[in-house]
């Protein structure tokens, strides 16, 4: 267990470990969760979260990465592309904002994780045990998008069927 000073006004210290997630900008599938020992500098940590994540998906599907301000300064050497969050100034291309604006939509995500999916409280003991938290966390989060699209096609199947058996319901008949 670390102190992480935040900054913030209402916590301005946290104790824990420091997790890093990678989360699919489309639909917020957490695709990476690396549990850091001590309080590593954001920038630091982005080269082991993209090596973790091109391990998973594969080396050639990651082109595009896009990280908050704590990153500045990250010194990544590799094929993709890092982009840091910054304010629009100049000739930035709409579809390209909207895709640096997405970045933001990983805060939810760590606040679900947290209160949600035991991020928040870790009962397993050690480094190891950190490691194993924010991965099965990780889990749980994809999961539970999993049942939730698995709920909503049972529903429309039962909709289905009940509109096929219902007895008003008339066959249509191809004509000829």
């Amino acid at each position: 267990m670390q102190c992480i000073a935040k900054g913030k006004a209402g916590k301005k210290y946290e104790f824990g470990n420091k997790v890093s997630l990678a989360v699919t900008s489309k639909k917020s599938w957490v695709i990476g969760a690396l549990s850091l020992e001590g309080n590593p500098y954001d920038g630091h940590t982005l080269s082991k979260q993209i090596e973790q994540v091109r391990s998973i998906v594969g080396s050639g599907m990651v082109k595009e990465v896009f990280v908050d301000r704590g990153y500045r300064g990250h010194k990544h050497e590799g094929p993709e592309n890092v982009t840091v969050d910054r304010e629009r100034r100049g000739t930035i291309p709409k579809s390209f904002w909207r895709m640096m604006k997405r970045r933001a939509a990983i805060e939810p995500i760590i606040g679900h994780m947290k209160s949600e999916h035991r991020l928040e409280r870790n009962r397993l003991k050690g480094t190891v045990g950190n490691a194993i938290n924010a991965l099965l966390s990780a889990a749980a989060m994809n999961f539970g998008k999993l049942l939730g699209w698995v709920g909503r096609f049972w529903l429309f199947f039962r909709a289905l069927g009940a509109t096929i058996f219902s007895p008003g319901y008339v066959t249509p008949v191809a004509s000829r």
